[in-house]
């Protein structure tokens, strides 16, 4: 389960944040999860529990904010959202569309913290 690994990196990444902005205890934190990361939110929700204990994120909320898959269609030339992770084809026209613009990250985007 890489799942474990990666929320020990963000509860690293989240603890030297918050140390460096003089926080007591982290309540919330806040990641961006695009669907093609290759990620399972369900896993590193239950692993962020584990990779939290004895630091100053115990007891902190994990909020994952899911992006879907935004493609660039150059038939329509616009980004479009993917109805299907599975076709990469625009839902508008029906054109192949490799050229991906959302949907791969996964991002520290905050923490919350008390002074």
């Amino acid at each position: 389960m890489h799942e474990l690994s990666i929320a020990q990196a963000l509860v690293e990444l989240a603890v030297e944040s918050a140390e460096e902005g003089n926080a007591v205890k982290v309540t919330r934190v806040n990641v961006r999860l695009g669907k093609l990361a290759g990620v399972v939110k369900s896993s590193l929700d239950f692993c962020y529990d584990f990779a939290t204990e004895n630091t100053i994120l115990e007891g902190s909320q994990l909020n994952i904010i899911e992006l879907p898959v935004i493609v660039y269609c150059a038939q329509c030339n616009d980004e479009v959202e993917l109805e299907d992770i599975q076709a990469f084809f625009c839902p508008i026209c029906q054109t192949r569309c490799p050229e991906i613009r959302q949907g791969k990250e996964m991002e520290l985007e905050s923490i919350e913290i008390e002074l």
